[in-house]
C-alpha cells in the first residue's frame, strides 16, 4: 500500500484546525497536531514549512469554505449578513479561529487587504457611493453577523427564552439593522 500525501495533508489540516481553534497560534503545539493527525511532526514542516504557514493554510481553507457557503451579495448586505450569521451559527469555530488570528496577527496580509478592498468597492459600486463608505458598511455588516457569538450565552439570552426562538429573533435583528445601515449610509440607486 502506497503513501497518500493528500490524505496526510487533509488529516494535518483537520487536526491543525482543531488545535488552532482551541489554543490559537501561540498556544498550538506541533506535537499535538501530529499526534491527532496521525502523522509525524516532520510532515508538517515538509508540507507547510512552519506552524505559522500551517495556521495560514487552515485559515485559507476555512475562509474558502465560508465563501462557498455564503456568496457575497454587495447589493444586498442585509441578506449577506443573515447568511453569514447562519454560517457562523453552523460553524462557531470559524469565529474563534478568526479571533485568534486577529489577536495574534493583527496585521492584514496583502491577500486579505485585497479581498476586503474588492468587496468594499463592490458594495460602493452597487450603492453608488465611495470606497470608504462601502468599507464602513461591509465592516458593520460583518460585525453584526458575528456579534451573537462574541457574546456570552447568559448575556445574549438574559430572560432564558427558548434558545432557538432567541436565535431567530437575533437573526432578524441582524438583518434589520444591516438593512437600516444600508439605507442610512448609502443612497438608493
Amino acid at each position: 500500500m502506497g503513501y497518500d500525501s493528500s490524505a496526510t495533508r487533509a488529516r494535518l489540516l483537520k487536526a491543525a484546525h482543531q488545535e488552532f481553534v482551541a489554543y490559537g497560534l501561540a498556544g498550538a503545539r506541533v506535537e499535538r497536531i501530529a499526534k491527532n493527525a496521525p502523522a509525524n511532526k516532520q510532515a508538517i514542516y515538509a508540507y507547510y514549512g512552519s506552524k505559522d504557514n500551517l495556521f495560514d493554510a487552515v485559515l485559507e481553507a476555512r475562509i474558502r469554505v465560508l465563501a462557498d457557503v455564503v456568496p457575497f451579495t454587495p447589493d444586498d448586505l442585509a441578506a449577506y449578513a443573515g447568511a453569514l450569521f447562519d454560517a457562523f451559527i453552523e460553524d462557531p469555530d470559524l469565529i474563534r479561529l478568526t479571533q485568534w488570528k486577529t489577536l495574534e496577527r493583527p496585521e492584514a496580509s496583502a491577500e486579505e487587504l485585497e479581498a476586503h478592498l474588492t468587496k468594499a468597492q463592490a458594495v460602493a459600486d452597487a450603492h453608488g457611493t465611495d470606497l470608504e463608505t462601502g468599507m464602513d458598511a461591509l465592516m458593520i455588516a460583518l460585525a453584526a453577523a458575528q456579534a451573537w457569538l462574541f457574546t456570552p450565552p447568559a448575556i445574549r439570552n438574559p430572560t432564558g427564552d427558548d434558545e432557538e426562538a432567541r436565535l431567530n429573533r437575533h437573526r432578524a435583528a441582524v438583518i434589520a439593522s444591516v438593512q437600516a445601515l444600508t439605507e442610512r449610509l448609502m443612497p438608493t440607486k
